[in-house]
């Protein structure tokens, strides 16, 4: 890139919402989609254009209205010089940094024709083996779905409050060799964890994710759980370790909850210091949302990447995911 060419702002030259159809419903304890909605973003500078994915989270307080917004002011922000240590200060964590996070990220690497763990000063990712999401339904239907799965190394199984045991136990007759994880999105009390979590070690479950409201957790800090316990909407950034040290043995790192590939590096490299172990997950979208991640997910003890298996049909060039199996993204998709 010439120096001309590295002084030119950086511009918006896509930004646009779109919503892509699953395969069927995907139910958690707070409803059910069945459309991934999401926000695509290419930054141009220099001649190059990098590109991203965000998925706006009503339940942290975004809307469509506000990333862009918020995606907005950033990139003018940045200007012609600013990059990715800038945007950490202009922008909190959120699908917003996120996007201009990873876009900023791919644009380096096509103006420098440098792969991303290379840019990143990593080893070459190896392929991960992603879970495969078995979601809300009757005991019957949820072990229907695991027949279907159980050739699959890993199943994480959505839950509520409601038949906890009963849906666990046909999940597990559907597939008995499969390891499970289980993720209660929020849904249960402190009670509810104490009665199930012995009868779900006795099920084969390896984790439980995120079985108590971020806001209701301090009581985990007295809790000890025969399964390890994950945090997801407790856990956004490294701020939050000091907090879910003392309640959790796992964080699960999603870009669009830190803000992007460069604060979940140092996430994870945080979280490990501490002696916690490292979920990689996502939110609902294609294999653009995905590619980022996967510079963190061939370490991870447990990886949640497949958001692109839900979709009726992906973006071009989407991720490879073969016998669970998720490849690296080529230079088309992103890095």
């Amino acid at each position: 890139m010439s120096a001309r060419d590295a002084a030119e702002p950086l511009r918006i030259e896509l930004l646009v919402r779109e919503s892509w159809p699953l395969r069927g419903l995907f139910t958690i304890s707070r409803g059910a989609r069945t459309h991934a909605q999401v926000l695509c973003l290419a930054l141009a500078r220099g001649g190059f254009v990098g590109r991203a994915e965000c998925t706006p989270y009503r339940h942290y307080g975004e809307s469509f209205d506000s990333v862009e917004a918020q995606i907005r002011g950033a990139v003018e922000a940045l200007g012609a010089r600013g990059g990715r240590a800038e945007l950490q200060r202009i922008l909190s964590a959120g699908a917003a940094r996120n996007a201009v996070d990873c876009a900023l990220w791919d644009l380096e690497c096509k103006a420098r024709a440098m792969r991303f763990w290379t840019l990143a000063g990593r080893p070459r990712p190896r392929p991960a083996v992603t879970v495969e999401t078995i979601v809300i339904d009757s005991p019957d239907a949820m072990r229907a779905a695991a027949r279907v799965a159980r050739a699959r190394p890993v199943l994480k199984v959505k839950l509520d409050a409601r038949d906890v045991l009963p849906r666990v136990a046909a999940v597990r007759d559907g597939a008995p060799d499969s390891v499970l994880v289980v993720d209660a999105n929020e849904a249960w009390s402190l009670a509810q964890l104490a009665s199930v979590a012995a009868p779900l070690r006795e099920l084969g479950v390896a984790m439980i994710e995120q079985p108590l409201p971020a806001a209701a957790d301090a009581v985990l800090a007295g809790f000890h759980s025969p399964v390890p316990l994950c945090a997801d909407e407790s856990c956004h950034t490294r701020a939050d370790l000091d907090r879910v040290a003392a309640r959790y043995a796992m964080v699960n790192v999603k870009l669009d909850k830190t803000g992007g590939l460069t604060e979940a590096l140092a996430l994870v490299d945080a979280a490990r210091a501490r002696g916690l172990r490292v979920m990689v997950g996502c939110m609902l979208g294609t294999s653009l949302a995905m590619a980022p991640a996967t510079l963190l997910a061939s370490d991870a003890d447990f990886v949640d990447l497949d958001g692109p298996l839900w979709l009726a049909s992906d973006r071009a060039h989407g991720l490879a995911i073969e016998d669970s199996k998720v490849g690296l993204p080529e230079p088309a998709l992103f890095g």
